[in-house]
Parts: structure tokens; sequence; C-alpha cells
């Protein structure tokens, strides 16, 4: 299996069974940004972009949207 399948289906993983709730003041929400990240722009630098984004995401964050 390729290493962006497997990313990818990681993602998927998480989103419907650790955290199928999904309250992230991020649209979209981390993962998903991290998703779109990698199918965009490929698994490393995809992963790099989600990794500081999950950095900037904490409860004092205010809503917003942020695209990839």
């Amino acid at each position: 299996m390729k290493l962006k399948t497997y990313s990818l289906k990681l993602i998927n993983f998480y989103q419907k069974f650790l955290s199928p709730d999904n309250k992230c003041v991020f649209y979209p929400s981390c993962s998903e940004y991290t998703k779109q990240a990698i199918e965009k722009y490929g698994v490393f630098y995809g992963i790099y972009l989600g990794f500081f984004r999950i950095l900037r995401c904490h409860p004092w964050q205010k809503n917003h949207i942020d695209p990839v």
C-alpha cells in the first residue's frame, strides 16, 4: 500500500472512530485540513502543513475558516 493511501486511511479511521463529534475551532477541521493537504501537496508536505495547523488549534482560538 502506498504511503499516501495509508496516511489517508489513518486519518479516516481517526475521524470515524476517535473523533466522531469533530469539535474543532477551524473549518475544515484539523484532520480534514491534513487530509486535503496530503491530497493536494503529497504526504510529507501535507503532514508538515497539518502539524503546524494542529499547533495553532487550541480552545482559546476564535472560530474561523482556514482552507488549505
